[in-house]
């Protein structure tokens, strides 16, 4: 199950709700992850706008909720900005409140996209022996995420990636690859040892820094052509 909401508007068109938080990342002297606002929005983005697009929605509309303060309303919103621009979306029209009558120790901001698909029966993953997996980009969290920009995987490679047919797309968030695996193949149960690969299947992914790709063989030379350096194979035994 993907971490959205789906809502048929139309006999043709289907709502999707995707959303994130972030708390105790930003500015505050007790947050224990200290980066700016804009960063904090950027990535909380990332994650929505990849859980909406990987259910194969178009974003349509953000909404912020700020707990941060007034002042840190227009950096928030650069962040999002520039994961827009990534996407090459252009006039999202942008949302929000802030709580601006208590000011809070620690910083926090919650983040919901609003998308649109094209109607498409659902239907379950399907786990074959002809499936081939790999993760595009690597699982991070904290301060990793800012010390090891260049393993994260790029919001315009995973939008790339998205658009290639019979292909399944899979971010991974906190719980790690693993956790995330056992998501897409409910009828499935893998376990540490069933997944062969470089990365740390346990570890979180944070704001999404990687996701997992389900392909077919005559996918991976293109899907390695685009992923290039981000890609890690898994053998799943």
């Amino acid at each position: 199950m993907r971490d959205i909401i789906t809502i048929p508007l139309t006999s043709t068109d289907t709502l999707i709700i995707a959303s994130d938080n972030s708390g105790g990342i930003g500015m505050k002297a007790g947050d224990h992850v200290q980066v700016s606002y804009e960063t904090v929005a950027y990535y909380s983005f990332r994650v929505a706008a990849m859980e909406c697009i990987a259910a194969g929605g178009v974003p349509l509309s953000v909404v912020l909720h700020n707990f941060c303060g007034d002042h840190t309303w227009n950096d928030l919103i650069k962040g999002i900005q520039k994961g827009l621009v990534e996407l090459n979306l252009k006039d999202i029209p942008i949302t929000g409140s802030t709580e601006s009558n208590f000011p809070l120790q620690q910083s926090a901001i919650g983040l919901v996209v609003l998308g649109q698909r094209s109607f498409t029966k659902e239907s379950e993953n399907v786990l074959s022996a002809y499936l081939k997996f790999a993760v595009i980009g690597s699982p991070l969290v904290g301060n990793e995420v800012i010390d090891q920009a260049d393993k994260v995987l790029p919001l315009s490679v995973f939008q790339e990636v998205s658009k290639l047919e019979k292909l399944m797309v899979w971010p991974v968030g906190s719980k790690g690859i693993l956790y995330e695996m056992n998501q897409m193949f409910p009828n499935k149960e893998f376990t540490k040892e069933m997944l062969h690969t470089k990365l740390d299947v346990l570890k979180s992914s944070g704001p999404a820094t990687c996701c997992i790709i389900a392909y077919e063989q005559a996918q991976e030379k293109k899907l390695k052509k685009i992923a290039a350096g981000y890609y890690h194979f898994i053998t799943v035994k």
